[in-house]
């Protein structure tokens, strides 16, 4: 990437093109049979837009060692119409959101999926900040093109209003605090450095696993675990619809308390949850990340096959946090 102005002003301008990527999903996300998880499909995503940008000229790495501005995922909200299938090849095309503002970085995702005409699987809305390291030193400064993408601190605004917690940080135990008087789960995660980028900073794949292994760890407290309905109901969990919102930053080797609460549960089909992780920062309780997952339940048919089936009395009684 040369650092020349008018190359730096058209690469912004070339951002406002739509582009496009072949891609396929990764092979560790081929978890049951060969269908592809929530997560490692929002990683198509952030691929898309990572080669949306490369394509126009201001690729992640180039402008962090040029101008130390670290390109950071703060807002990802997916939908998953079809299901992938680990060799799938996808085309993924990029463009300006039509509610993209002229000093934000606002994409329209789109992943269409072949089959024996082109299916469209995923969209998504995704937005990404520019955030000015301090660390490192030489670096050239922030050209007026990038400026308006370039903040000093990581925040997104978030789809929903985050639901003040009073929590007593002196108590003996915060998770108890945290989920008292909730449908929830929550625990005390140590952020370790390959949940990071950037030196510090928790990234967005890093919130996607922790959405994921909340999932797991709620229902295994309740009695339901992935391996309990697998083995006696030949259930798999299904995920349509997922969206997580950075607030604030989080930083390696932080404690990250991590709470997912169930919020609803749509006639007997599916359910929301709604994610919300925080620190303890300077004596007080700091909210980090938001995000909401819907979760279905599937019937395996066959080693390809699937099809949605309604929550029976056991996972009803699960869901609402009482036995059967």
């Amino acid at each position: 990437m040369t650092t020349n102005t008018a190359d730096i002003e058209a690469a912004v301008l070339a951002l406002q093109e739509p582009s496009s990527l072949e891609i396929r999903p990764r092979y560790e996300g081929s978890n049951i049979c060969t269908w592809i998880g929530f997560k490692h499909v929002n990683y198509l995503v952030e691929e898309a837009v990572l080669n949306h940008l490369r394509q126009a000229g201001i690729a992640p790495g180039a402008v962090y060692e040029a101008y130390g501005l670290c390109t950071d995922i703060v807002d990802i909200d997916t939908r998953i119409l079809h299901a992938f299938h680990i060799d799938d090849a996808a085309v993924a095309e990029v463009k300006p959101h039509r509610r993209a503002k002229d000093d934000e970085l606002l994409f329209a995702v789109t992943l269409h999926v072949r089959r024996d005409t082109p299916l469209k699987a995923v969209t998504s809305t995704v937005r990404v900040q520019l955030r000015l390291d301090p660390r490192g030193g030489g670096e050239q400064p922030v050209p007026a093109a990038l400026a308006p993408f370039a903040v000093d601190r990581l925040a997104a605004k978030p789809g929903w209003t985050p639901e003040p917690v009073e929590a007593d940080l002196d108590a003996d135990d915060l998770v108890k605090e945290l989920t008292a008087g909730r449908n929830a789960y929550a625990w005390k995660f140590r952020i370790p450095y390959w949940y990071c980028h950037f030196t510090e900073r928790q990234q967005m794949s890093g919130y996607l696993r922790l959405m994921e292994e909340a999932k797991d760890r709620l229902v295994a407290d309740r009695g339901v675990s992935i391996k309990t309905l697998l083995d006696e109901q030949n259930w798999i969990p299904v995920v349509p619809h997922s969206r997580i919102t950075v607030l604030d930053e989080a930083r390696m080797e932080e404690d990250l308390y991590v709470v997912l609460t169930v919020e609803n549960v749509f006639k007997g089909f599916t359910y929301d949850s709604r994610m919300d992780t925080y620190v303890v920062r300077e004596g007080r309780l700091v909210q980090t990340a938001t995000g909401r997952i819907t979760h279905g339940y599937a019937v395996i048919e066959n080693r390809r096959d699937w099809s949605l089936v309604p929550f029976d009395d056991r996972m009803n009684a699960a869901l609402e946090g009482r036995s059967a």
